[in-house]
C-alpha cells in the first residue's frame, strides 16, 4: 500500500516541477484593447523577483520588450525605448503606445540583465485606440 501511495506523489511532485517556472501579463491580456496610456502587470512562478545586480540563484527581474525581437538565452537585453527594464523589481508599470497594433514581450532575466530565454518569457498581441 505503501507504494501506492508513494507514486502519486512522485507524480504529482514531477507535474508541479515541470511546470515550476513561468511569467505572464496579468493585465493587459492577449488580444485586448487598451487606451493609449494604460497598465502593465507581470507575473512570475517559480523564481523571485530581484533587483538587478542581485546574481543568486532562482532570481531575476522583468523587462518590457516592445514591438521588437526576442532576445535569446544568456543574451544581455539592451536598454532603450523598445526594452524597457524593471531594475528596481517591479511588477507593474504605466505605459503610453501610439494608436495601432502592438506586441508586448514579458522577458525575465538574470541581475546582470541576461535574459532567461523562452523558458521566461510571454508575448501578448494589443490594440491601442
Amino acid at each position: 500500500m505503501k507504494k501506492i501511495l508513494v507514486l502519486p506523489a512522485f507524480l504529482l511532485a514531477f507535474a508541479s516541477f515541470a511546470h515550476a517556472q513561468s511569467v505572464d501579463f496579468v493585465e493587459p491580456k492577449d488580444g485586448a484593447t487598451v487606451p493609449q496610456t494604460f497598465k502593465v502587470k507581470f507575473a512570475v512562478d517559480g523564481m523571485k523577483v530581484a533587483p538587478a545586480g542581485d546574481m543568486n540563484e532562482g532570481t531575476g527581474h522583468h523587462h518590457l520588450l516592445i514591438d521588437t525581437a526576442d532576445i535569446g538565452q544568456g543574451e544581455a537585453i539592451p536598454m532603450n525605448e523598445s526594452h524597457r527594464h524593471f531594475g528596481k523589481g517591479q511588477t507593474e508599470t504605466e505605459i503610453t503606445l501610439p494608436p495601432g497594433r502592438h506586441r508586448l514581450t514579458m522577458q525575465f532575466a538574470d541581475g546582470a540583465h541576461r535574459s532567461y530565454g523562452e523558458k521566461m518569457r510571454k508575448s501578448i498581441e494589443i490594440s491601442v485606440k
